[in-house]
């Protein structure tokens, strides 16, 4: 009779503090008081399920009403995988993100820099039965957010990942490498653990790169365990 596999408990400094003091909205959101044990219940393990025939995929974030958005087309692959290196299959991924010029296409977004009528910086992908996703989008613009004097974000791109239940879900930013950026970020430095920071980076992939097309990048989910990809708590 096989015996199940230890279950891999995260190492300390490789998640965001709830309360990282150099990223201020972190004050306003994290936890005070002491976290309460509640009682799961149907709505929490079970559905709704979250599939291509509900949500259909929407892979191709460059284009818009058959119109190519501006700036750098980029193709991004991975696998979402377990403390096992097991493939998640079938799982949901939400992808938003700026665009080329730094800017959302949302209302709450006043930043002074032109917005894309191609471009609406929001998609669906899923995972295939061995855990792999890919999609197509534009690569995103810095853009200023007041954290401090002369604040700036890294390029990046925002996910969410769905599991089984309503209340399953993961949210993480994906970095570009070689972003001096990153040095500065209060958000990206909030992981303490530099190798662990660095699962938040990107590789360019050139067997991802389609010639004279779309740079290609890679960026893999580990879901728990001692090398998850750390999540915003938050």
């Amino acid at each position: 009779m096989s015996e199940t596999a230890p279950f891999r408990p995260l190492t300390a400094d490789t998640q965001p503090a709830n309360d990282t003091p150099s990223y201020g909205s972190t004050r306003l959101r994290h936890p005070n008081r002491p976290p309460l044990r509640i009682p799961q219940t149907v709505t929490e393990t079970t559905g709704p399920r979250f599939d291509a025939a509900r949500f259909p995929a929407m892979a191709d974030l460059s284009v818009r009403n058959g119109c190519q958005a501006l700036g750098e087309r980029i193709i991004v692959r991975g696998r979402v995988m377990d403390e096992n290196d097991r493939p998640i299959p079938h799982t949901m991924i939400e992808i938003w993100q700026a665009n080329a010029s730094g800017r959302y296409d949302h209302p709450g977004d006043t930043h002074d820099a032109p917005l894309d009528p191609n471009f609406h910086g929001d998609g669906r992908v899923f995972t295939d039965d061995d855990g792999w996703y890919q999609f197509i989008s534009i690569k995103p613009g810095a853009y200023p957010w007041r954290n401090h004097a002369n604040a700036w974000r890294p390029n990046h791109i925002h996910y969410s990942l769905f599991g089984n239940g309503f209340g399953q879900r993961l949210v993480t930013q994906m970095y570009f490498p070689g972003d001096p950026l990153l040095a500065l970020d209060p958000i990206f430095l909030s992981v303490p653990d530099e190798a662990a920071r660095n699962r938040l980076v990107a590789g360019f992939d050139l067997d991802i790169t389609s010639p004279e097309w779309a740079l290609g990048y890679r960026f893999d989910f580990v879901l728990r365990g001692r090398n998850a990809t750390p999540m915003e708590n938050t």
